[in-house]
């Protein structure tokens, strides 16, 4: 029986790249392909990009998306509901949410950060709390992207599901051309935005720690965007600490380039506080190139004992593990298989059907 599912991803700022900027496109492309019967309405920013061809799936900028937070707030809570009702959607499925107006829709409330990251501002803040709270009393299905935001969610006594994200597996595989341009055989590899909590700083500081000669044969690769300031300030501090010259900021590169960044790099360096995710980890794992990350649970949990961990605040302990893997005396071939085979686990046919499969059985029309 043919069904429509409506998705709002107007929490996406279309100036930003994010991890959400990559995961919704790719759930619905891959619930089209298990899930042909059910067609969707798209609620993308009016400059967002969202893939185009598929007549199944509506896409719909009337509204703002996060480059204008008010506007987008007033659309996702008040008038996106009865525009999904009024173009036949069965449920809307939302990001952290759930609407002041529903239109009678069921609401399928998708968790990715269950806390607001360090540094975010005390309005923003009490909307996260106020948004998750009802959000968890009101949908009828919650969907949490890790074990670790599973556990967060205290008080939800309705439907729960753990559903975490996936990987491109036709992108991101280890096999084909390594590095880029302009890049020599060696070096070390950053790939996320530039926010505070991300703790560039220490990552930085780790790689000053190496001896000058570790450093002029292997550089540090920086890919991610800026946040307020943050590259300027990376920049001033890779100057202070001597190594202005070893560190790389590319800025984003376009994604048809990050295969080659991950395969061609010694490791891929994350010394963040906290994570939504990691998905970045399971790009880097899926193209072979292992990973040095902050002991955090939810990097535990996405690339359990494929990867190596460290307090990035102990430098002296981050700089002496960057250095064997800068040697390779560390098994660098082991771990590069070891993560390859664990990225199996995770793909977005997983995710489409653990999500979609979810909401067709909240609203009894889960295939037979």
């Amino acid at each position: 029986m043919p069904v429509k599912l409506a998705l709002s991803t107007l929490c996406e700022n279309p100036d930003r790249r994010t991890g959400l900027s990559t995961l919704f496109p790719e759930m619905v492309q891959h619930a089209r392909r298990v899930f042909p019967e059910v067609s969707w309405v798209v609620f993308a920013g009016r400059k967002a990009p969202w893939p185009d061809g598929d007549r199944e799936v509506e896409v719909c900028r009337d509204f703002p998306s996060n480059e204008r937070p008010l506007g987008r707030l007033c659309a996702d809570h008040l008038l996106l509901a009865a525009e999904a009702r009024r173009r036949g959607a069965d449920a809307l499925l939302t990001v952290g949410f759930h609407p002041l107006r529903s239109a009678g829709l069921p609401v399928v409330m998708q968790v990715v950060a269950p806390t607001p990251g360090p540094g975010v501002g005390a309005l923003r803040k009490s909307y996260r709390a106020w948004a998750l709270g009802r959000g968890l009393a009101r949908s009828a299905l919650v969907i949490a992207n890790s074990a670790w935001t599973l556990a967060q969610l205290e008080g939800r006594q309705g439907p729960l599901i753990m559903s975490p994200e996936g990987v491109q597996h036709e992108r991101f595989r280890p096999d084909g051309p390594r590095g880029g341009q302009a890049l020599p055989s060696n070096y070390l590899l950053w790939v996320s935005n530039l926010y505070p909590y991300k703790r560039f700083d220490l990552a930085l500081s780790a790689y000053a720690g190496l001896p000058e000669a570790v450093r002029r044969d292997t550089p540090l690769v920086v890919v991610g965007g800026d946040w307020m300031g943050e590259r300027g300030r990376a920049e001033s501090l890779a100057g202070r600490l001597g190594v202005r010259d070893s560190v790389h900021f590319k800025g984003w590169v376009p994604d048809d380039e990050l295969p080659a960044l991950y395969r061609g790099a010694m490791a891929l360096v994350l010394s963040t506080s906290q994570e939504t995710f990691g998905r970045n980890v399971l790009e880097a794992m899926a193209c072979g190139c292992p990973c040095v990350l902050q002991e955090i649970p939810v990097l535990r949990e996405v690339a359990g004992e494929s990867a190596l961990y460290v307090d990035f605040k102990d430098t002296g302990r981050a700089s002496a593990l960057l250095l064997s893997v800068c040697s390779g005396g560390w098994g660098r071939e082991q771990l590069s298989l070891a993560g390859i085979e664990r990225s199996r686990a995770f793909s977005f046919d997983r995710l489409a059907r653990e999500r979609v499969g979810a909401v067709l059985s909240i609203l009894g029309k889960a295939p037979k």
